[in-house]
């Protein structure tokens, strides 16, 4: 599989889960959230919150940053963005 096609691969198994789906619907634009933040909105435990950010953020569809001891999480529309373009690209193609 050529490598944007590994990476369109992870971003579709992350956003493949519904509760994921549910995390990343909860960010408002250029929003910033913390677990704690998340945790308040969902029906999920921290630990699976924290879970399911991490794989998140593992795909590429979420950016991350330590700003003491708390982790802000943000949309990295950027990489989700060229997921869905070489989709788009591949099907216009056909």
């Amino acid at each position: 599989i050529p490598t944007a096609w590994q990476n369109v691969s992870r971003v579709f198994t992350a956003l493949g889960d519904e509760h994921r789906q549910r995390i990343l619907l909860t960010f408002e634009p250029g929003e910033h959230l913390n677990v704690g933040q998340i945790v308040e909105v969902s029906t999920l435990s921290r630990s699976a919150v924290s879970h399911h950010l991490k794989i998140l953020k593992e795909a590429g569809v979420l950016d991350s940053e330590k700003i003491g001891k708390e982790v802000y999480f943000w949309l990295n529309k950027k990489h989700v963005k060229e997921s869905l373009v070489a989709v788009i690209d591949y099907l216009r193609a056909q």
